[in-house]
């Protein structure tokens, strides 16, 4: 252990590469203002809060990390080491960003000779294999989280799990989180940690997700595993590997534990039918809030993530709920470095000061909260709706997450719960916000939600343009557009109408001459699209 301790104490990680050492080529001068579009932000915190015990568990942690960020990489492109014949520094940044050779916030179009359009499926299916092919495959575990499919010797499908498949790189993870339980001090992170380690080795994420609901009071969090399922595009039915290593700021944590019992009530007053809201969330969720000092694999790749809602299993949301974390640090360098000066360029003046971090932290919090709202099993028994929605699920859940967020911080400010931002500011900071976010791009679930609420909003006249091209929220369209943008989705969920989610995105999920104007005018004002990071553990 102290080898490792040593190893990565005196090292700091870019994972969005920084390059050192040999002189290089000169980049190409486009090239490098991409890259320049994400803004490097420096992940630490203040590790005077951790024991000394602690404090050896976070190198362990981070290396285990950067080997989740190893099996993504194998998930999402292949062999990275492919990357090393990029001539062009500032190209193979580029690409070390979005892991691979396609950008992830322009429709994942190729940006490097000789790639063409990425496999819907990324590396989770053979690519040549058909959907009509998959359909006829009899296997039960083909739509598992943790299998991939490929083909056997005689050509055919088959279905193998991911234990298999990365078993030597699992071992090492494996080996270096046995030695961060054994420095564990928390119990209740002793304990998922121990189960952790065997949902690695059995593909089995059940037991892991319910010890970890359990973990209230530890001052480190480790995130790790197969869990989200968006690098999937062609079904969404397979989860992707990543890490947060991370470390809880108690004094913001204590100030979100009262809302956890106000979701059953907050669960009734949804704005839609009374048979889209029968569920009851669990309020065993927690909320709490972190710095994040290491981001890898799919967290990392491309736009990063600010806030969390884990875990996704439906079975452990009607037991426990879920938890909340949201990242403060990252969040507030987004804020800071983005969605202020978006907000200054595009609104009119006058709703300036309703742009504000207590709202903009808000909004997040309550979307990572609004996953565990609405209902997770159809209302005419065609399923879940996570299998029933299909590829669809993820745009549509992610816009369910943005307008439900936003219609629980309105109630709880009314309710006099919240108190350090109005509505106002709440509706002011979610429209400068998805200005912010459309521009990731319409390739991912969030984009394509991002642009789905975007266009909602205008259409309903939540917004206008003034003389000089800049917004003007009116406040009473824009509560009405919330209202009935959230019944459309909670509907479309519940009935697990898959054609209409179908037709309905592809109709709704573009960039409008308009928009694309404004989004040039952030462009050319050389604000950040996004951020990267130089992490790393540096006492």
């Amino acid at each position: 252990m102290k080898k490792h301790f040593l190893m990565i104490l005196g090292l700091t990680f870019a994972l969005a590469g920084c390059n050192s050492g040999a002189k290089q080529p000169a980049c190409d001068a486009a090239m490098q203002q991409k890259v320049d579009e994400y803004q490097l932000v420096k992940l630490t915190t203040d590790f005077n809060v951790l024991s000394e015990k602690e404090r050896q568990m976070i190198p362990l942690l981070m290396e285990a990390a950067k080997i989740m960020d190893d099996l993504f990489w194998l998930q999402a492109f292949g062999d990275k080491t492919a990357l090393d014949t990029i001539a062009d520094p500032c190209r193979k940044d580029f690409a070390i960003i979005h892991y691979g050779p396609w950008d992830r916030l322009n429709d994942l179009k190729p940006f490097v000779e000789g790639y063409g359009e990425k496999p819907a499926g990324a590396n989770f299916y053979p690519h040549d294999m058909t959907k009509e092919e998959f359909e006829a495959l009899n296997n039960p575990d083909k739509a598992s989280l943790y299998t991939l499919i490929q083909r056997n010797d005689e050509g055919n499908l088959e279905v193998v799990w991911y234990k298999e498949v990365y078993k030597e790189q699992l071992d090492k993870v494996i080996d270096l989180m046995q030695q961060a339980a054994d420095l564990a001090e928390d119990q209740g992170l002793k304990n998922y940690l121990t189960l952790r380690i065997k949902a690695l080795q059995t593909d089995d994420y059940f037991d892991s997700d319910m010890a970890w609901m359990d973990m209230k009071d530890s001052r480190i969090d480790f995130i790790v595993g197969p869990i989200e399922n968006y690098e999937d595009k062609l079904f969404g039915y397979k989860a992707a590997y990543e890490a947060f290593v991370l470390v809880k700021d108690e004094k913001w944590s204590a100030d979100l534990e009262k809302f956890t019992q106000m979701l059953p009530e907050l669960q009734k007053e949804l704005p839609c039918n009374p048979k889209y809201k029968r569920e009851v969330p669990g309020t065993e969720s927690d909320m709490n809030v972190y710095d994040a000092i290491y981001y890898a694999g799919d967290c990392n790749s491309g736009s990063k993530t600010i806030a969390i809602n884990l875990p996704n299993d439906e079975k452990v949301h009607l037991l426990k709920g879920s938890r909340r974390l949201q990242l403060k640090n990252s969040m507030k360098a987004k804020f800071d470095l983005i969605l202020k000066p978006i907000a200054a360029l595009i609104l009119e003046e006058e709703q300036w000061a309703n742009v504000k971090f207590e709202a903009f932290f808000s909004n997040v919090t309550f979307h990572e909260v609004a996953h565990g709202l609405g209902i997770k099993n159809t209302v005419n028994n065609k399923g879940p709706v996570r299998q029933v929605l299909k590829e669809q699920y993820s745009a549509w859940e992610e816009a369910k997450a943005d307008i439900l967020g936003l219609f629980m911080v309105q109630r709880l400010v009314e309710k006099g719960e919240i108190t350090d931002c109005s509505v106002d500011d709440a509706y002011v900071t979610f429209i400068a916000g998805i200005l912010r976010s459309v521009r990731f791009g319409a390739a991912s679930a969030h984009g394509k939600a991002n642009m789905m609420t975007y266009n909602f909003f205008e259409d309903k006249g939540a917004f206008v343009r003034n003389a000089a091209g800049r917004y003007h929220i009116d406040m009473e369209k824009a509560k009405a557009a919330m209202a009935e943008w959230a019944a459309l989705i909670l509907k479309v969920e519940g009935e697990g109408d898959y054609d209409f989610a179908v037709t309905y995105n592809q109709e709704n999920s573009a960039i409008r001459p308009a928009l694309q104007a404004d989004l040039d005018k952030i462009r050319d004002a050389n604000i950040p699209r996004d951020i990267r990071f130089e992490q790393g553990f540096k006492p």
